[in-house]
């Protein structure tokens, strides 16, 4: 067993210094500095907020080594500092976009933990997925956190068993707006695409596509995944889709692809499995939605209630998790 290190219990729950980077983050208070705003006052000015407050923030920011503040009492950025000049750390940390959602969720954590049931509606009003939905701009920025527009850096790089030469059909169950299925499609040219998500995603697919020439190979559909799925494809793929969902809702996607996939073929599934001895660890989208990270052995017996059995499941040179299962 590895060797802990000591902890700390007074750093390991301290509240100040983590809200404090939001703040600034939230502020765009690096950006500031990088134009050349320096001086407190001109500093509140810019982000629109109290130049006392600000003060107090951004000198106990100072002292656990972010930002450094002159002799002359102007502010200026370090290597630390320079970091909330990135696009996607300022998008995750922003407390009024997405990052206040995620930030604010974890005061809902003893529910969870209670529970073993998201409490995100009784903060939020609705479920994540319908908060989403029914405030389009934390939606945006829930897209641009995750990645092309919402599922991911897209990368094709995985194998399955017997290679790709056979498969001629995919369909990409949840896949937002193509990005992975167009990279498919990019270089498996004889393979056409299926993709499914809502009519507001889907809606959005065309540039990607077209971006990647491959819009004749592809068929859109507008639907939810807990509805019935195109049928006789050759393969389904489910890329960082289960792990959102608790197991009723993960057997009943499952279910769906079973059911199309019938009677050759085949559900791959990339994140959301681990093998049995990975780190149990807590996520964001566990506190969000009830999600679950299972391990191989679990998601046997998930599949196997979803009419669906367990081909191949390994960790790939890609980095990929992958796991592959046929109907039963």
């Amino acid at each position: 067993m590895p060797e802990q290190e000591d902890a700390n219990l007074e750093v390991l729950s301290d509240l100040c210094t983590p809200w404090c980077v939001h703040v600034v983050a939230t502020l765009r208070i690096a950006e500031h500095i990088s134009a050349g705003r320096e001086q407190i006052d001109d500093l509140a000015a810019a982000a629109g907020c109290d130049p006392y407050a600000l003060h107090r923030v951004l000198t106990y920011l100072v002292a656990k080594g972010v930002f450094e503040e002159a002799p002359s009492g102007r502010f200026r950025l370090n290597e630390a500092a320079r970091g909330l000049l990135n696009p996607t750390l300022c998008i995750g940390l922003d407390l009024d976009g997405i990052g206040g959602r995620f930030a604010y969720a974890w005061g809902t954590l003893l529910t969870y933990v209670r529970t073993g049931a998201p409490a995100y509606h009784e903060l939020f009003g609705l479920p994540f997925w319908e908060d989403l939905n029914a405030h389009p701009d934390i939606g945006a920025s829930f897209d641009a956190l995750i990645g092309p527009t919402g599922h991911g850096t897209p990368d094709p790089e995985f194998q399955i068993t017997g290679g790709w030469g056979s498969v001629r059909t995919v369909v990409d169950v949840g896949g937002g707006t193509g990005a992975m299925l167009a990279e498919i499609l990019r270089r498996w040219p004889e393979i056409h695409g299926t993709l499914v998500d809502l009519p507001r995603t889907v809606a959005l697919s065309g540039e990607t596509f077209q971006t990647a020439g491959v819009a004749e190979r592809v068929t859109t559909v507008g639907q939810s995944f807990f509805d019935p799925l195109p049928a006789g494809a050759d393969l389904y793929l489910l890329k960082g889709i289960l792990n959102d969902w608790p197991d009723a809702e993960a057997r009943a996607i499952l279910s769906r692809c079973a059911e199309a996939a019938r009677p050759l073929g085949r559900v791959v599934v990339l994140g959301g499995v681990t093998t049995d001895e990975a780190p149990r660890r807590l996520m964001i989208e566990m506190v969000l939605v009830g999600g679950k990270h299972r391990t191989v052995s679990e998601f046997r017996e998930l599949v196997r209630e979803a009419g669906l059995e367990v081909l191949a499941a390994e960790r790939q040179p890609s980095g990929y998790f992958v796991v592959e299962c046929r109907p039963t």
